[in-house]
């Protein structure tokens, strides 16, 4: 866990989350239960949050997380470190203060080279937990993406995708919706749920301006071991 921290201040940490862990033990759910179901083994059972103490670096306490990250989604986490850092990271998410950046590879390939959605996301069925769905009554939702790379067949692509709203399962949705699903993902792609690739999903980058007189906190998590390979095919330098 030590080897994973990005960023180190007083105030928060910035971490850079393996794919498949999830950030802490939810409730049983059609989605934790789908997840059991698909686990490899490894670290998948143990919530991220368990080894937080290691990350206490002299404090009384473990940091806490200050937001969330899918369990398949990889990259930039924060951390707040006390109580007081939490309510101030906690402001500046809510008031869409941060800056967040993901990498992904998508099946097929967009027509144009950079866009924005505007589509409202809803929970798809209660039973289901966090599942969402475009829904015309559901909440105001927004990304922009670019496009960083293409497979010479144009059968993958690599996004830069800048999510300009917080909703559950955003990306994951958007991207399926306009016709370009992520890859490996077991509830919106088109693949198998079971023994897939993996999400291809990373959380890229971070802006945090964290103190008002000082420039933001900018952090970059690298991109993971699952997705090299299908970036290299879009064109990643590596």
């Amino acid at each position: 866990m030590l080897a994973r921290v990005l960023h180190r201040d007083a105030m928060m940490l910035v971490i850079d989350k393996p794919a498949g862990m999830p950030v802490h033990k939810g409730p049983e759910s059609a989605q934790s239960k789908l997840n059991a179901a698909r686990k490899t083994g490894g670290h998948a059972d143990v919530p991220l949050d368990r080894y937080f103490p290691a990350l206490r670096f002299g404090l009384p306490r473990p940091p806490e997380l200050a937001h969330r990250l899918d369990r398949d989604t990889s990259g930039c986490l924060v951390l707040g470190r006390h109580r007081q850092a939490l309510t101030r990271l906690g402001d500046l998410f809510k008031a869409g203060a941060i800056a967040k950046t993901y990498w992904a590879i998508v099946e097929g390939s967009p027509a144009e080279d950079a866009g924005r959605i505007d589509l409202p996301l809803g929970k798809l069925d209660p039973a289901r937990g966090w599942w969402m769905k475009v829904d015309a009554n559901g909440l105001p939702s927004a990304t922009r993406w670019t496009v960083l790379g293409r497979a010479e067949d144009r059968s993958l692509t690599w996004l830069e995708l800048e999510p300009l709203t917080g909703r559950t399962h955003q990306l994951r949705v958007h991207c399926q919706a306009s016709g370009w699903p992520i890859l490996g993902d077991p509830v919106y792609g088109l693949g198998p749920r079971f023994g897939g690739p993996g999400l291809h999903l990373h959380a890229r980058a971070i802006t945090i301006p964290l103190h008002p007189n000082r420039p933001p906190v900018q952090v970059e998590a690298p991109a993971p071991a699952h997705m090299r390979g299908r970036l290299t095919a879009c064109g990643w330098p590596g």
